[in-house]
């Protein structure tokens, strides 16, 4: 058996691509925040947006942190990361930015939540807004976890 002549190749995990992203812990979380963040989208969409402000910053969050998730799944799934152990810096990096990013995105939706109990329409759109702050906070959990559990590895 051939050594590779590296100590720190035989050391470090190997970064998951193909159907193994899905099954390894820190990157099988990018397809169930891809999911929550687009219902968070969804759900604020399918309201009467009464705070533009509030809401406008929800939107942009969950539809670029949507997208460039997607984009890093896909970069996983093909295996553009080459092994190389800047993907896991970025990886962490991004994730913990898009969880202080979802933060204040969950924070001001409830706010926009709480605004919206007293509207026109209101049983209706609190409900798709309460529906939208639950799925903003899961989405921010769900973050937070990513990036921390790039380190236990």
């Amino acid at each position: 058996m051939a050594s590779t002549g590296s100590p720190v190749a035989s050391t470090q995990p190997a970064l998951p691509s193909g159907p193994s992203v899905f099954k390894t812990v820190p990157y099988a979380f990018i397809l169930p925040e891809i999911l929550c963040g687009t219902w968070v989208w969804i759900l604020v969409a399918a309201t009467k947006v009464f705070y533009p402000l509030l809401q406008g910053w929800v939107m942009y969050v969950s539809v670029s942190s949507c997208l460039i998730s997607l984009l890093l799944l896909i970069s996983y799934l093909f295996g553009f990361h080459n092994n190389s152990e800047n993907w896991k810096v970025l990886d962490s990096l991004y994730h913990g930015a898009t969880a202080i990013l979802y933060m204040s995105a969950a924070v001001l939706q409830a706010n926009a939540t709480i605004g919206s109990e007293l509207g026109p329409n209101s049983p209706l759109y609190y409900h798709l807004n309460c529906a939208a702050s639950f799925f903003a906070f899961i989405t921010t959990f769900l973050y937070i976890l990513h990036a921390f559990s790039i380190y236990y590895q």
